[in-house]
């Protein structure tokens, strides 16, 4: 076979995978496990190969523009939020550098974002004092009471994102249809504990 020919054959190949990720910053394949950066100017989460996250660890190295999404998990016990404002049961809160606290709710559209309360967000963190420790931006409290589940966590951005995505893709009419309500279950389900 020519080099040419095997050239061919291998770009071939390469083109026929299925949904491999790269890295949003240098263009090279990454394992399913790869951390991800949240671009602080587009507010978009990316894939990160383990070189370009090792750099950006450090803030300064993107004069800001990319923070490491860190990869820790916490349940943490009921957090009472309806001081929030929440209209419905799953949400997330992201604490900004600025000191506000941004409410968001999936939905077909993608996630709706309010500012919450401070007097509230407040109150919230003195009865769960772990939230004082949320890391800006890329950290969120993650709560689910819809349909009588009980879920509250501490989560990186990306696990709140990928909840949105889910939301998103398969809700169908006015409550959500036959799918989206067990891959919600489904995906708090397979939330586990990472200190």
């Amino acid at each position: 076979m020519t080099s040419g020919a095997l050239a061919r054959v291998i770009r071939s190949a390469a083109d026929r995978r299925t949904e491999v990720e790269r890295c949003d910053l240098c263009g090279v394949d990454v394992p399913s496990d790869h951390r991800h950066l949240l671009d602080m100017g587009d507010e978009k989460v990316l894939c990160a190969c383990r070189p370009c996250s090792l750099l950006f660890v450090k803030e300064a190295a993107s004069e800001g523009r990319y923070r490491l999404v860190p990869l820790r998990r916490v349940r943490l016990p009921p957090v009472g939020t309806r001081g929030l404002g929440v209209p419905v049961g799953l949400a997330f809160f992201v604490r900004h550098t600025d000191g506000t606290v941004s409410a968001h709710y999936p939905s077909p559209a993608g996630a709706m974002r309010w500012e919450a309360d401070p007097e509230a967000w407040r109150e919230v963190v003195a009865a769960c004092p772990p939230l004082a420790g949320l890391e800006p931006e890329v950290e969120a409290l993650l709560v689910n009471t819809a349909r009588s589940a009980d879920h509250h966590w501490i989560a990186p951005i990306d696990d709140c994102f990928r909840m949105v995505a889910l939301v998103r893709t398969l809700w169908r009419g006015l409550s959500g249809g036959s799918q989206v309500w067990p891959a919600i279950d489904r995906f708090f389900a397979e939330l586990t504990e990472q200190p």
